[in-house]
């Protein structure tokens, strides 16, 4: 049998990384919120924000994702931090988001 080189054979489709969304770990959106809730002042909460979205662009630069998805995705955690912080909030004060009934 002849070995016939065809570069149909030899084609390897491109590949696209995808990252597990951000918004769907939610165990890290918890735990960052919970954090987050309990700095006493804004330079403390900053900080840690900055700490936060840092180490989040290394974990997804590290693995390829280009950076104009970095920035979709961490600002789609960040947002799902915020809404978090929000219903922490509310449980905490004792209001119910659902209303009275």
């Amino acid at each position: 049998m002849r070995d016939i080189n065809l570069p149909l054979f030899a084609w390897q489709p491109p590949c696209k990384i995808v990252a597990f969304p951000m918004t769907a770990r939610v165990g890290k959106i918890r735990d960052v919120a919970r954090k987050l809730a309990s700095k006493t002042t804004d330079r403390h909460a900053d900080h840690y924000v900055s700490l936060i979205t840092e180490g989040l662009q290394i974990q997804l630069s590290k693995v390829g994702i280009p950076e104009h998805d970095q920035d979709e995705q961490i600002g789609a955690f960040w947002s799902a931090v915020n809404q978090e912080v929000a219903r922490l909030s509310c449980r905490g004060t004792g209001n119910n988001p659902r209303g009275a009934a």
